[in-house]
């Protein structure tokens, strides 16, 4: 029986923010190993199409799980998609542009951001995201946002943001670059979700589900698997709820999980 694995991409298969802008040599032979077997490797971010980089998007992965579960790619086809109220997201900016918030709105296949978002724009370009699929044109109420990200600069204006949040009770966020970086995203849509979903269509049974990760968004991910990895550069929190903690990212943690619970 086929096994699958779900791999997180920041601080579990790169960590751009310290210089990791590429897969190490060793976890690309390892991911390469589990295909060559026959098995599926999947990537389950928090990021949209948009903003994969060049080297995840060819590798090679045999599907996508996209913007914390709103999105799911499989054989460069679509099989799950899911947006935000549209009113929500109208208010939404108009409350964050009334207050000089910036924010990046994430559909399926575009972002859609300001060009004056300098803070914004200065992060993408630190993890080398392409700006092929960023658009700064833009009606909210003609496009279909699967997430929302916004940077407060101050805990006055995360308290507007979280205030403004909580007025959608089918929402909720968490924190990702640091703690004034919030992410707005839709409660039924969740990585663990995405993977019950997944494996559903792929028919694996629950006990071949394999997962990496490292951040809050991947507690879900980590608890729904057979057998959830912390690596070894992951919060606390996150390792204390994992079935096996391996090394971190700098230190080829993928590869060294891999040999030891899936080969």
């Amino acid at each position: 029986m086929k096994k699958i694995v779900f791999f997180d991409i920041d601080g579990t298969l790169i960590d751009s923010m310290k210089g990791m802008k590429d897969i190490s040599p060793k976890v690309k032979e390892a991911i390469k190993g589990l295909q060559k077997y026959g098995d599926y490797a999947f990537i389950a971010t928090g990021r949209p199409y948009a903003f994969l980089p060049k080297t995840i998007l060819e590798f090679g992965f045999d599907g996508f799980i996209l913007s914390n579960g709103a999105h799911i790619i499989m054989n460069n086809k679509t099989i799950y998609t899911d947006s935000i109220d549209r009113v929500f997201i109208k208010n939404l900016v108009e409350e964050l542009e009334n207050n000089y918030i910036e924010y990046v709105l994430q559909g399926e296949t575009h972002c859609y951001m300001k060009k004056h978002f300098k803070n914004f724009h200065d992060y993408l370009d630190k993890i080398e995201v392409p700006k092929n699929y960023i658009k700064d044109e833009y009606n909210c109420e003609e496009i279909n946002i699967h997430k929302v990200e916004m940077l407060c600069k101050d805990d006055m204006m995360e308290n507007l943001c979280l205030n403004i949040i909580r007025k959608n009770p089918e929402c909720d966020y968490f924190s990702s670059i640091n703690k004034r970086a919030l992410e707005v995203y839709v409660k039924k849509n969740t990585k663990s979700k995405a993977i019950l979903k997944v494996i559903n269509h792929l028919n694996i049974p629950i006990e071949n589900t394999y997962a990496f990760g490292d951040g809050k968004n991947d507690i879900d991910m980590l608890k729904v698997v057979a057998c959830g990895i912390a690596m070894g550069n992951a919060s606390d929190e996150v390792k204390s709820i994992a079935d096996y903690v391996t090394d971190s990212v700098n230190n080829d943690g993928v590869a060294l999980g891999i040999m030891k619970k899936i080969l």
